[in-house]
């Protein structure tokens, strides 16, 4: 389990084969590794992935091909979000967050507005009914809040916090970008469904 709000940014310095998914080498960056142990959780770009192997600041994940199909950001060397799981007595800053990629999103627009970005999203249809005005969402591993819904669009307000901290800087139109839902909304349509057929 994971917050969104991540704790340092790494970079994919090899992609090896293996099996039929893939090895990643990655180099923490800034992230503290002092609590760190193999088979330890650590969200990439938003992904749950655990630690097979530490070597001074890099870790090695192992990812299977069915994540990489349904992720972005894992298959080649470059930047990634990084955030350690989150302990029972941790902050909860950001919103719950399972690591568990919905579907990918394109990028629409982002563009600088005074000193904050506009980011424009478009979701796949299949998730973007789970997506509210001034509801949680995770892009790339990052806890944002929603501010328009228009369809299968939506727009985030980047404050120049999160731009400096995170990979979100380096984003253009036609980027395609992880998307996590709130699980709370899951839990709803649920819970909803299950009424209305009467259980």
């Amino acid at each position: 389990m994971f917050s969104g709000i991540v704790a340092a940014t790494g970079r994919i310095l090899r992609v090896d084969p293996l099996g039929d998914g893939v090895r990643l080498t990655v180099n923490v960056g800034a992230l503290d590794l002092e609590d760190v142990r193999i088979g330890d959780s650590i969200a990439n770009n938003g992904v749950c992935l655990t630690v097979v192997a530490m070597h001074g600041d890099e870790l090695q994940f192992d990812v299977s091909r069915e994540s990489l199909e349904c992720t972005v950001g894992l298959a080649a060397p470059g930047e990634v979000n990084l955030e350690k799981a989150l302990r029972a007595d941790d902050r909860l800053g950001g919103h719950i967050v399972t690591g568990h990629v919905d579907g990918v999103g394109e990028v629409l627009k982002f563009e600088a507005i005074e000193e904050s970005h506009e980011l424009v999203i478009r979701a796949p249809r299949e998730i973007a009914g789970y997506i509210a005005r001034k509801g949680s969402i995770t892009v790339d591993g990052v806890s944002l809040t929603v501010n328009r819904v228009d369809g299968t669009d939506f727009s985030i307000n980047l404050i120049p916090h999160t731009i400096a901290v995170t990979t979100l800087k380096r984003l253009q139109p036609g980027a395609r970008v992880n998307l996590e839902i709130d699980i709370i909304a899951r839990y709803v349509e649920r819970m909803q469904a299950w009424r209305e057929a009467g259980g």
